[in-house]
């Protein structure tokens, strides 16, 4: 079935009928992925500060894509502009779902690629002897720092060692969808491997193909006075879309090749003597449970993300957690490694139940565009015709009247907003008797550079609160509220956009950003680094990472710091 599905594909573009797109589309196209980024992306003055990249600047760009021969060039070139961003929440793809993969699954271990897992089945050990832990020096000669250098447009991110380690995915695993030329990947490749033992060796793995290569399908373009002039090609900018409160309140990254990314089960083994509560059933969406320590008894639990099946439910088996840890624990460690994010009101109402008194959430500064204002507008005018509660009115009218004032100004964003209350300024959860039902107890959470958009922000919530310790490594950085947009009629590209700025309670000085407020790129920085890409926790199931989180709990337990 997959050679014939290739063979096909082989067919198509081979066939006159499927020819490359005219230069008029590719500008027109890339025009139109420009705009969007014009009228709807909340972080341009950012980026620009940061990283010195104007996405109106188009000029280089247009001179570039005129000087195309193809299209996967044409979408390369599309890939390289939004990736200058440095933005997790966006990235240009396309609608193809051509995949080669060797069979391994790779990510950076000390500065180094190694090798995760090994699919024995398409690469059986008595002809492959690849070992979790082994070292990828290179590839059909290409040095790996190279490909690390070359990919990296691939696996956009806002936090550099993010980046860094998602392209060491790229590596062994090619999506068209993100790697335009992934088509062209032959049908083996020489890869060297330094063992355990410092040894070389090299071996011819073959590559593994499935789905239909990317063609764009010809179409002639509409006709006009200047049809045949690549300089007058004008699209309009804004999409026909109609944006609302739930679109601002999403915040999520997608799994792209990173081991146990938004998955339940956590990525290390728990301490022997771990008992287990929540995790057994596909019903459970944390996984938590208790263990002793230092004559404490510590409870754990992880948030995979904040995308469940049912908030409802979700939040009920929170709240029952909290619940039973406040009557049998000392201490509680809350894991958000590799947390994909997901809805930002879902964490705000996770972060009232492991807070137990008054904080402030994360605001939000919100792009205008005439969509959004009337969009606001409606949705105050249902409000007030539906008799909501009061504070859903007042939501409203504040964020209808900061949007309209936002519009009016050139390339305005609104000024920081509540997306979820009407203030943000937030209490704890309590019970229906009023009852504080947060846990009270010491807290650490453990936090790395997949900790990702609202994971992002439940972090900056809980440090801010001065709530407990922050241990593991800088979260991502994917400070945003995002969506995605169609990116061009002609290629049918998508473009991922953010839609507003995450601004947090207070500034944070670093050494390699500005003083700010925004987590956009500075991401939150835990006051107890514990890195776990270390090969020994590769090779023990992370044990010493959860050692030495252990050893800190029950230090903090024991000295309250």
């Amino acid at each position: 079935m997959k050679t014939a599905k290739l063979l096909l594909a082989a067919a198509f573009l081979a066939c006159p009928g499927f020819a490359e797109l005219t230069m008029d589309q590719r500008v027109a196209d890339f025009r139109r992925l420009a705009a969007l980024y014009d009228k709807q992306y909340a972080p341009y003055e950012w980026k620009k500060t940061l990283f010195g990249f104007d996405a109106l600047d188009v000029a280089p760009w247009l001179a570039r894509v005129r000087k195309t021969t193809n299209d996967l060039d044409f979408y390369e070139l599309c890939v390289e502009y939004v990736a200058s961003l440095n933005d997790t929440h966006d990235s240009f793809s396309l609608p193809s779902d051509f995949l080669a993969a060797m069979g391994l699954t790779v990510d950076i271990y000390d500065g180094k690629v190694l090798v995760e897992a090994v699919n024995t089945v398409l690469l059986p050990a008595r002809d492959y002897p690849i070992a979790v832990g082994d070292e990828i020096v290179s590839v059909d000669g290409v040095d790996v720092e190279q490909l690390l250098a070359t990919f990296a447009r691939y696996a956009p991110q806002s936090n550099p060692r993010s980046n860094r380690r998602l392209t060491a995915p790229r590596i062994v695993t090619r999506p068209q969808s993100r790697m335009p030329h992934a088509v062209d990947t032959g049908d083996k490749a020489a890869v060297v491997f330094r063992k355990s033992d410092g040894s070389v060796v090299t071996l011819t793995i073959p590559w593994t193909k499935t789905g239909t290569p990317m063609v764009a399908g010809r179409v002639p373009s509409p006709k006009s006075a200047q049809a045949h002039s690549t300089a007058a090609t004008t699209v309009n900018p804004e999409p026909a879309y109609l944006t609302d409160l739930l679109e601002l309140q999403t915040s999520a990254a997608a799994d792209e090749g990173v081991l146990g990314y938004g998955a339940r089960n956590p990525i290390f083994d728990l301490p022997a003597g771990f008992t287990l509560r929540l995790g057994r059933l596909a019903s459970d969406f944390f996984y938590s449970g208790t263990f002793q320590a230092g004559g404490y008894r510590i409870g754990y639990i992880r948030i995979p993300n904040y995308a469940p099946p049912s908030q409802t439910l979700a939040l009920t088996q929170f709240e029952t957690e909290m619940a039973f840890f406040q009557a049998n624990t000392d201490g509680l460690i809350v894991d958000e490694m590799r947390n994909t994010g997901g809805n930002l009101c879902f964490g705000e109402n996770i972060a009232a139940r492991l807070i137990p008194y008054p904080f402030h959430t994360t605001a939000y500064e919100i792009r205008a565009t005439r969509s959004r204002v009337n969009g606001f507008y409606a949705a105050l005018e249902s409000a007030r015709a539906r008799g909501a509660d009061s504070w859903v009115i007042d939501l409203w009218e504040a964020l209808f009247n900061q949007m309209y004032q936002a519009y009016t100004e050139n390339r305005g964003r609104t000024g920081p907003l509540p997306i979820c209350s009407n203030s943000i300024d937030r209490q704890p959860a309590v019970d229906r008797d009023g009852k504080i039902i947060a846990y009270t107890k010491p807290i650490i959470m453990i936090i790395d550079e997949f900790s990702t958009s609202t994971a992002d922000s439940v972090a900056a919530m809980f440090q801010d609160a001065g709530r407990g310790l922050l241990a593991g490594f800088r979260s991502n950085g994917a400070g945003g509220n995002n969506t995605s947009f169609a990116a061009g009629a002609y290629s049918e590209g998508v473009a991922g956009m953010t839609l507003a700025l995450q601004v947090r309670a207070n500034p944070v000085v670093t050494t390699d950003y500005p003083a700010s407020t925004y987590i956009e790129n500075v991401g939150v920085r835990p006051e107890v680094e514990i890195d776990y890409m270390k090969r020994e926790n590769l090779l023990q199931r992370g044990k010493p990472f959860v050692d030495a989180v252990t050893a800190r709990m029950v230090d903090y337990l024991k000295n309250g710091k």
